[in-house]
């Protein structure tokens, strides 16, 4: 009997990358069949920000996925940023985790039906608004990401 390869999962995320939310979706995706994860932050509004998220997240993230996990940073406009990513990475899908849309320049720019036209199945992840004031750091502090 023939092991399926891995699944290969592009994780894109920005103020939501250590969030329950997201966590709780990795940690099943690693259940569900062997897998590898990429985290690609891009929009980010400073590389200090990025390698904070980064820092914060990663190791989170590992824990959840159970494996180590391949930390990618973008440029200013998510869509190409992810559009690279894909093109380097070849994921087989792409998880996206953002703010709610009230204030999620993502959702409101459409960047989900965008990555889609790529060809690569999308989930989107969105905490509970209850929960994102636990989760997010200082909401209000750096402008509204993903």
């Amino acid at each position: 009997m023939e092991s399926s390869p891995r699944r290969r999962i592009l994780i894109v995320a920005n103020r939501t990358a250590a969030t329950p939310t997201l966590l709780d979706e990795v940690r099943r995706l690693a259940t569900e069949r062997p897998s590898s994860f990429s985290l690609l932050i891009p929009d980010a509004p400073s590389s200090e920000h990025t390698d904070w998220t980064l820092e914060l997240a990663l190791p989170l993230l590992e824990r959840a996925a159970r494996s180590r996990i391949e930390g990618l940073t973008g440029g200013d406009d998510a869509f190409e940023a992810i559009r690279s990513a894909v093109a380097d990475n070849r994921p087989d899908l792409i998880v996206i985790s953002t703010l709610p849309r009230r204030v999620s320049k993502w959702l409101r720019r459409e960047l989900p039906r965008r990555v889609e036209a790529l060809g690569v199945p999308v989930t989107v992840i969105t905490p509970e608004r209850a929960r994102l004031r636990d989760e997010v750091p200082n909401l209000g502090g750096l402008g509204p990401q993903g």
